[in-house]
């Protein structure tokens, strides 16, 4: 896909963070935008950011663990443009806490939004984007797909299952004109730890207001710099697409370490706390 001019891309999520810069810089490209997001003030205010004309974006607020409401926008999607070229699963949402303590609500909240909402959003565009010529499905990861981490035993959940999700759909689509692309961001300086559910940090000292100051100090790329590496990852057609140094790094110690990363991971944990 060499060029994003005049192609349909959705993008959830797109009210902030990665989202809300795929959208500007999907514009930029001169692709015609589906844009949802649960904040519509959010999604208002990207519109605006994206500079694009009414004839050429259609916006929809919702949630897309709501399946209902997923199928009802790519309806919508489908009868303004006539068809979609590329599907960017981009919502995702946090909780901070141990799995024995993590409530059965804040486990189901989260992966009907990580996991559901990239299931739905994958199944209910699938057969519009088989129609095109040169398609993608683009679902986020994260390095938590890489490797386990305390406090995120939901979280890893959803975003390992994505992946496998992801991988299973790529051997399904092979011989379609649907390429699924799984990317996986490190840290991005985004509002997900201040629009998570937190009730502990990574290790039993940790509060809060701890656990924020430390995603700072441990997030190194822009969500503007995570939004052009998944354009790039699009036109190139990769099938994963990697986001930042600490995504290399985890990448290569699950890999070549897989049975004792968690010791690594448990000292720079304390180490950085």
């Amino acid at each position: 896909m060499k060029s994003l001019d005049n192609k349909v891309c959705v993008v959830t999520g797109a009210g902030s963070g990665i989202g809300r810069h795929l959208a500007i810089n999907l514009a930029q490209e001169g692709a015609i935008l589906a844009l949802s997001d649960i904040n519509a003030d959010n999604l208002k205010e990207t519109i605006s950011l994206a500079k694009l004309p009414q004839k050429r974006v259609l916006t929809r607020t919702f949630d897309v663990g709501n399946k209902q409401d997923f199928y009802d926008f790519s309806a919508a999607v489908e009868k303004k443009f006539g068809r979609v070229d590329v599907v960017i699963n981009n919502a995702g949402v946090t909780v901070s806490e141990s799995i024995e303590e993590t409530a059965y609500e804040d486990f189901e909240w989260l992966m009907n939004i990580n996991f559901w909402g990239v299931v739905y959003g994958t199944k209910a565009f699938l057969p519009i984007l088989k129609r095109s010529p040169e398609a993608c499905v683009v679902n986020i990861s994260s390095i938590f797909g890489f490797v386990g981490i305390p406090s995120q035993g939901a979280y890893n959940a959803s975003k390992f299952a994505v992946r496998g999700f992801t991988e299973a759909l790529r051997l399904e689509l092979k011989d379609t004109s649907v390429t699924p692309i799984c990317v996986h961001p490190g840290g991005i300086k985004t509002n997900i730890v201040n629009n998570a559910r937190v009730f502990s940090g990574f290790t039993a000292n940790q509060s809060k207001d701890d656990l924020k100051s430390l995603f700072d100090k441990m997030t190194y790329t822009l969500p503007e710099q995570a939004a052009d590496t998944i354009i790039k990852g699009i036109k190139k057609k990769q099938r994963r697409v990697l986001i930042g140094p600490d995504a290399r790094a985890y990448d290569f110690m699950a890999r070549v370490f897989p049975n004792h990363y968690d010791v690594v991971l448990d000292k720079l944990l304390r180490w950085v706390s």
